[in-house]
């Protein structure tokens, strides 16, 4: 009974109204609970990684402005093909206005069809000229192949040919027999006399070229003109100098009508006048005019060419033109093109193995690690190659390849230094002067700097971290290279540099040769190769106590003067300038003090100190007092000049002169007085004009967006990057001295050295860049470190440094 009349109390009880909680509601609680127990995390980990957090916060947001100035990019047009419709018998006339080439004259083609609807070109430009391809074959308009000609007329001058081939040609004139191989000019069986004018690259370009094999020599026009019988000029009295020329193109012999300076001469290659020469389209594929190439089509009345790499852009998609042209327009694309699709595809893959290398599980965070940097040299390289075939990836997808490759350095396991520090940053801030340029431009291929140098720089991460990764598995496993195997790599990577050298002296001119620059890699063998050396060094006592024996560790010892040797005789014959003798000057300062801080050599510290003293006294009173003991000896007597008094000479200056307005006009907070935010991705104005902007004088162009303020920032990064490398070499120095084994003891001495020259050349690189964009020193050719789009110097230079810098601060 008091059972059931509890039960009949609770049903007359009031029921309670419970709440449960929403799936909603419950992931928004367990979302603050995380974000309350991860804030404290990150937080800690933030200050125990203190350094990292602060570069990736400066990698972010320049990244973040990269981003900034492809979202405020103006819309940009250019002409996808260009129409020309003419009846038979009709003609007209071409130049920049029609073509959207920015490198051609106002005037510079003629097209025409004749009674039978043939289609043909004259080339009306007196001083570019115009390339017509035909399958794998070309033909410069104005120039006639030797074989086959029987005379050849230079204004009132008739050449009789004797006989002629592939390699060479022989003529005669007034009783006298000439003979030309494409390198010599032969008088009568002898070969002519220097020119009182030449300077010394010249003389001993002369030199090789007389007692070298025939294949091994170098060509050089035969010039005709002026008064002189001299060198390779072949004197003709009232003849402007230069006003024709034979030269070794594409392996044959050719007579090329050239334009010089002054009253041109006419040209005649059996009767035909080269300067009036007319060539048929039939069979022509493509043009290169200027710098621009034109795909060529015709069908009809009308022919079609399709314009590429050096294309004006347009604000608007109009253009008055004739009514025999027309355009199709397109507009720049920025967000997409080339193999976008598979390179942010990969990027994405290995964004997934750096988190699972960062996660540290072990041999799984290592094989991560090691597919990552695969797949940033695979996109690397699948980006340089598309863009070599004309197909780049768009600016967008550059820019996820440039953040993937600096995240790559900083994401590998290891110790972050000063060095990586501030080398990743000025990677940074080189690829956002190198999109600023692009965008800038009013040329469609300035954006080809920022493409390559973001490919070249996944290509040179993913091959550091390859290598790091290497590194690292055979310090696991106390596995090392023998000593024997160390000197035959580096015995085979100088034999590398030095055959690259021979290749640019035999084939390439001072830009480089097949588009690389072999003198990067030359200066890294050579850097390593005296590392090896002066390691080696300090071991002397321990090696052979016969003499006989000392003779080849002699021999050993001074190898790299071969190197040395060879990059001061590129400098000499190659390069018209001189540049890299001072290069060469003060990386052998740095080295010299290396040397005497290993060897407690205070006497010779005192000397390069003392030496580095004087060339800064000579430099300041060459500045005040002239330069003309310099000029009356002829060394770059029009350097020294333009130096002293630019207003004096302005088109020699023109460099010198337009640098110093673009500056000036950046004041301390950069042009546009907000340190270049409001102006960054617009128009670059008058500063795209200064000749070498994209790299000798990219510091110009960095100080006139960004101010001042903006390059004493920079100089204080570059300063940070040089300490790390100096810091990061005594740390080796002091492992190596501290070393009980032969091994241990040669590895620390040997990144010693090796990180001291590295840092040397950075240094010298930063000091020439920097006194030629303030006309410090007279102008000199050097790329500014990370900052100016030197593609070989990124990879072959830069790249590899950063990567023993990485490796050595590790001790593996």
């Amino acid at each position: 009974m008091m059972r059931s009349n509890s039960r009949a109390a609770a049903r007359n009880m009031p029921h309670r109204l419970v709440l449960r909680p929403s799936l909603a509601q419950r992931a928004m609680e367990a979302l603050s609970g995380g974000v309350a127990v991860a804030l404290p995390m990150l937080a800690r980990a933030a200050a125990r990684h203190s350094a990292m957090t602060f570069t990736l916060a400066v990698l972010a947001g320049l990244c973040g402005l990269q981003v900034l100035a492809l979202l405020r990019a103006p819309a940009a047009w250019l002409p996808s093909a260009i129409d020309v419709t003419l009846a038979s018998g009709e003609s007209v006339t071409l130049g920049q206005r029609e073509l959207a080439a920015p490198q051609t004259d106002r005037q510079h083609l003629s097209l025409r069809r004749d009674a039978d609807g043939r289609w043909f070109m004259r080339n009306l430009s007196a001083g570019k000229q115009v390339v017509l391809v035909r399958d794998s074959s070309e033909q410069r308009l104005g120039s006639a192949s030797l074989q086959g000609m029987h005379r050849f007329q230079v204004d009132g001058a008739v050449f009789e040919v004797l006989a002629t081939d592939a390699r060479e040609v022989s003529f005669s004139r007034d009783g006298h027999a000439w003979r030309y191989d494409g390198a010599v000019l032969y008088r009568d069986g002898s070969p002519l006399s220097n020119c009182p004018d030449s300077r010394m690259a010249s003389k001993a370009l002369a030199v090789w070229n007389r007692v070298m094999p025939l294949p091994l020599t170098i060509a050089r026009p035969l010039s005709f003109g002026g008064n002189l019988y001299c060198d390779n000029r072949l004197g003709l009295e009232q003849v402007t100098p230069g006003a024709a020329q034979i030269a070794r193109v594409n392996g044959r012999l050719q007579l090329v009508a050239s334009n010089p300076d002054g009253e041109r001469a006419a040209v005649l290659a059996d009767q035909a006048d080269l300067r009036k020469q007319e060539a048929a389209l039939a069979g022509v594929s493509a043009i290169t005019i200027g710098h621009t190439r034109f795909q060529v089509s015709a069908e009809g009345d009308q022919l079609r060419l399709h314009p590429s790499r050096h294309v004006k852009l347009y604000a608007e998609p109009e253009q008055r033109l004739p009514e025999q042209i027309s355009w199709q327009w397109q507009q720049r694309t920025l967000w997409s093109g080339g193999p976008g699709q598979i390179i942010v595809t990969g990027l994405a893959l290995c964004a997934i193995c750096l988190a699972i290398a960062t996660a540290k599980l072990g041999w799984w965070s290592q094989g991560a690690g090691l597919v990552a940097a695969v797949g940033v040299l695979a996109v690397g390289l699948l980006a340089l190659v598309a863009q070599r075939a004309g197909y780049a990836p768009g600016a967008a997808c550059s820019l996820l390849l440039g953040a993937g490759a600096l995240l790559l350095w900083l994401a590998l396991p290891g110790r972050l230094t000063l060095a990586t520090a501030a080398g990743v940053t000025l990677l940074a801030i080189g690829l956002l002067a190198q999109l600023e340029l692009g965008l800038g431009a009013p040329e469609s291929s300035w954006l080809r700097y920022y493409q390559k140098s973001s490919a070249m720089l996944a290509v040179g991460a993913g091959l550091g971290g390859m290598l790091r990764a290497w590194a690292n598995y055979q310090a696991a496993r106390g596995v090392h290279l023998q000593q024997r195997t160390i000197e035959w790599i580096l015995a085979l990577f100088a034999a590398v540099a030095l055959a690259a050298l021979a290749a640019q002296v035999l084939w390439g001119d001072e830009t480089g040769v097949f588009d690389l620059q072999p003198v990067e890699l030359a200066k890294l063998a050579l850097t390593a190769l005296t590392a090896h050396c002066l390691a080696l060094r300090f071991n002397w006592h321990n090696g052979p106590q016969r003499i006989t024996d000392h003779g080849a560790r002699w021999l050993q010892l001074i190898a790299p003067a071969l190197l040395f040797l060879a990059l001061l005789g590129l400098a000499l014959v190659q390069v018209d300038d001189f540049s890299p003798l001072i290069l060469l000057l003060i990386w052998s300062t740095g080295i010299g003090l290396a040397y005497a801080r290993a060897a407690r050599n205070h006497v010779l510290t005192a000397i390069l100190l003392s030496g580095a003293f004087a060339a800064v006294s000579a430099v300041v009173y060459l500045r005040l007092n002239g330069t003309d003991d310099l000029i009356r000896w002829g060394f770059y007597a029009d350097r020294f000049l333009v130096w002293l008094n630019p207003a004096e000479h302005p088109h020699t200056g023109q460099q010198l002169l337009l640098g110093a307005r673009a500056i000036g006009d950046g004041g301390w907070f950069g042009a546009d007085h907000w340190l270049g935010l409001r102006t960054l991705s617009q128009n670059a104005g008058s500063v795209i004009q200064i000749p070498a902007v994209q790299d000798d004088f990219a510091a110009s162009f960095f100080l006139n967006r960004h101010g001042l303020l903006g390059g004493l920032l920079l100089w204080a990064v570059q300063a940070a990057f040089l300490i790390g490398i100096v810091l990061t070499a005594l740390q080796a120095y002091r492992s190596g001295t501290a070393a009980r084994n032969f091994r241990h003891a040669w590895l620390g001495r040997f990144r010693y050295f090796a990180l001291c020259g590295g840092g040397a050349f950075v240094a010298g690189h930063f000091l020439l860049s920097w006194g030629t964009n303030l006309a410090i020193f007279p102008i000199m050719g050097q790329p500014m470190s990370f900052l100016s789009a030197g593609g070989s110097h990124l990879l072959f230079f830069l790249c590899p440094l950063l990567t023993f810098s990485a490796i050595s601060s590790e001790g593996v």
